[in-house]
This record gives structure tokens, sequence and C-alpha cells, in this order.
């Protein structure tokens, strides 16, 4: 008889842990700073408009958040990570390794990286080579890779203003940090004979280019302070502060929602966020959160995030990522290769 209520003790333990797990209502989503504002826009609303608490989001960087939400499939972990660029094959191999066997990959639109300086300046029309030769730690000169000579902007070209070298950005675990890596300092150095052929990444640390955070807003803020320098960030932030800030065009094309959508703009990127499936269980809301994040009235042309600078996809491609989160689509390896 003590067995048996001993064994019913624990079964009702047990049930009474799963309980408070499945009970777990609040989703829990870290991630890309660029994508903060359009998924804190998703949580207030999902917050006032469902019976489940607003989502608490951490702004981490898409590094940051790709490493947290890989740490496991505990409880204790991360549902969604935020991330202005697509997870990498080792992150997938690494969440792989520590048990988060599940993942769905959701597309939501684009944005285009900004060169900003504040609208007291003259507009400034700026290469994506010049702006390499900015801020790479070695450049060519005399046919040989030497530290990086440039302290102002008109000692690269004389066509630009005589103005100190001074662009405050994102840290390494930023996406946007990646993705300025990718369309500018890579995209440039592969052309360069210097470089033989491969991309060139390393941003100069002479302080030229200030290390910023992962608030975005802070970046927008010292630009009012020191209006000689430039910041590196995403769209939706120029759009929001265009009362004080203009963005330099890059090769001669202006920063603006159809020139990113159309991929005219040279330094445009896809943004996503990620779902951890093996959570699906003892979070519900999670899936309700990400379908309202899909929906036309969230991602749509008429869309609410749009009118805070998220630039929409295609009508197609929209409902095919709205498909691939409602049917929970398995993202795999080759997806990512």
């Amino acid at each position: 008889m003590n067995r048996i209520l001993k064994t019913t003790a624990i079964a009702a333990a047990v049930m009474s842990v799963a309980g408070v797990a499945q009970a777990r209502d609040q989703i829990r989503i870290v991630g890309s700073s660029t994508v903060y504002p359009f998924a804190s826009y998703v949580a207030e609303e999902f917050g006032a408009t469902t019976d489940y608490p607003t989502p608490v989001i951490e702004s981490t960087g898409s590094g940051g958040g790709l490493r947290l939400f890989c740490n496991g499939a505990g409880d204790d972990t991360p549902d969604i990570t935020n991330a202005s660029r697509r997870m990498k094959p080792s992150e997938f191999e690494r969440c792989a390794e520590n048990g988060v066997t599940d993942i769905t990959e959701a597309f939501i639109g684009y944005d285009g990286i900004a060169f900003a300086q504040s609208n007291t300046n003259e507009p400034m029309d700026v290469t994506r080579e010049q702006i390499f030769l900015a801020l790479a730690a070695q450049v060519p000169q005399n046919g040989e890779l030497v530290d990086n000579p440039y302290t102002r902007w008109s000692e690269i070209d004389a066509s630009l203003p005589d103005r100190e070298i001074a662009v405050y950005g994102p840290p390494t675990t930023s996406g946007t940090r990646d993705a300025f890596e990718e369309l500018v300092m890579e995209a440039v150095s592969e052309d360069m004979e210097a470089y033989g052929g491969e991309g060139y990444t390393n941003i100069r640390a002479d302080g030229a280019y200030i290390d910023a955070g992962e608030n975005d807003n802070l970046i927008v803020q010292r630009l009012s302070e020191n209006t000689n320098a430039f910041g590196i960030f995403g769209y939706s932030f120029l759009e929001e502060n265009d009362d004080s800030l203009s963005g330099a065009s890059i090769d001669g094309v202006e920063p603006t929602p159809e020139a990113i959508g159309s991929g005219e703009y040279p330094v445009s990127r896809s943004l996503f966020f990620y779902l951890k499936n093996q959570h699906g269980d003892d979070v519900p809301a999670m899936y309700e959160y990400a379908n309202m994040f899909m929906s036309e009235q969230m991602v749509g042309e008429l869309g609410y995030l749009k009118g805070i600078g998220l630039i929409p996809a295609p009508e197609e491609m929209r409902e095919e990522a709205r498909n691939a989160v409602e049917s929970k689509e398995r993202l795999e390896l080759s997806d990512l290769q």
C-alpha cells in the first residue's frame, strides 16, 4: 500500500512539473536589434488582443540570439530568435549538437543597411569602395597592403567632404555587422587584386570605427551629438528618425523602400525569425504569435510593420513563407548551404 501511495505521489509530482511547463504561456524571444522593433510591435498587439501575456523580447544581436537559441531545448532557453541574416550552417549544426533538432524558419521581409548622418550636413553620395577604404584595417597602397592611413574622407577621394572618418556601427554579434561585412567589405575586396581575389572583412580598430553596441537607437543619438560622424544601422531606424538624419546614396542609389525591395539598393538583406518547435507543446502561444507576425495585417503591403520600416516581400513569397510557418516546416541543413 505504501509503495502504491509512493508511486502515486511520484506520478502526481511529475504531472505537476509537466503542468508547470505546459502552463508557460509567456513567450521568450531574443535576437536581432534590427528585427526588434517589428517583433516588439507584434508582441504588443499579441498581448493586447489575445489571452496570453505580452512576450518578453531581448535585443542580443543576431549572432548572440542564435547562440542562446542553440544552447539546447530546455525550458530555460528561448522559444524564438530574431535574425537580420539567415542562420549559418555552423549555427544549425551547433543547434543539432545541443538537441535543437526541429526548427522552422520564418522569412518576414526585407531591410536595407543605412549609412546615415545628421541632416545638418549636405547630402552625401558614396560608393561601397570608398566606404571599404575608410573602414578596412589594411588597404592597398603602391601594390602592398598597409595599415589604413586615412583619417579624413577627402583623403580617399577629393569629392568627399573634408571630415574626420568616424563611423558608429554594430558589434561582431550583430546581423547588421555580418551583412555589412558581406555586402560591402567582402563584395568590394573580392574584385581588388591586392587581396588575392578573396573577401577581406577586417574592420580597423584604431578609433575610426566605433563599436556602438546592439542598440541602434544609441547610434542615432550619437549622430545628433557628433554631426561629423556616420552611423550604420537598419533602414527602419533611418525612417523613424528622418527628421534628424539622412541616408547617404550608395553607388548612386538612395535608400528607399522601393530600391531596397527591388534589390537595386546594394546593401539590402532579408529578415527572419526562427521557431524552436520542441517548445511547441509547452509554449502553445508561440505558434499564435508566429501566425500573427506572418499575417498580411503585419507583413503585407498594407501591413502595420511597413509603417515602421519593414519592406514587404512580393505577395507570392509572403504566401510561401506564411505556409512554412503554419505547417511548422522543418528547416534542413541543405536549405542553408
